[in-house]
């Protein structure tokens, strides 16, 4: 079956998938992912805090995580809604997140598919909620595609880096 994620980021360098059964209707594990805050995953507040150190140690106001959902936190500092179903939700995001400012690009959904600036990467992560017998199956996919070579040699070191702390965080958030 294609995914809403196939569709946005068929091709990728780099994977990462988790998933878990619920006892809970699909619509109602969906709806749960996108209520959840920082609070209901403190994994992800530590290893965020960690990520802010190098603007705090340039002066620069860090924001630290806040008490709103973690999507529309993730859509405010620059990931947009690719796509939206009543099962899957996928945001994306381009940049250089091996960066100490990620620098990442806005871009509008409508770019995400074309974007392709030398030096960057896009990222989507998709969240699916399926019925699986009794049960709903909760899942959780990001791929990576590196525009160009230069890009997918540094985030590969990037990823090697911080890949055990992103499996933390979307553990956690399951």
């Amino acid at each position: 079956m294609t995914t809403q994620l196939d569709k946005v980021l068929p091709r990728y360098h780099f994977r990462e998938r988790h998933s878990i059964a619920v006892d809970a209707r699909p619509a109602t594990v969906l709806a749960e992912v996108l209520r959840m805050t920082p609070r209901d995953v403190p994994v992800m507040v530590a290893l965020m805090a960690i990520r802010l150190v190098p603007d705090l140690l340039r002066g620069r106001r860090a924001v630290g995580p806040g008490d709103r959902p973690i999507v529309g936190q993730m859509e405010r500092r620059g990931f947009v809604r690719l796509a939206a179903t009543d099962d899957e939700l996928v945001l994306g995001v381009v940049g250089r997140f091996w960066r100490p400012s990620s620098e990442i690009r806005r871009i509008s959904a409508e770019d995400f598919a074309g974007f392709a600036d030398p030096g960057c990467v896009k990222a989507a992560v998709s969240f699916r909620a399926v019925p699986e017998g009794d049960h709903t199956l909760l899942s959780t996919e990001t791929r990576i595609l590196a525009v160009d070579a230069d890009a997918r040699r540094s985030f590969r070191c990037y990823w090697r880096l911080i890949y055990p702390g992103s499996a933390a965080i979307r553990i956690a958030w399951l």
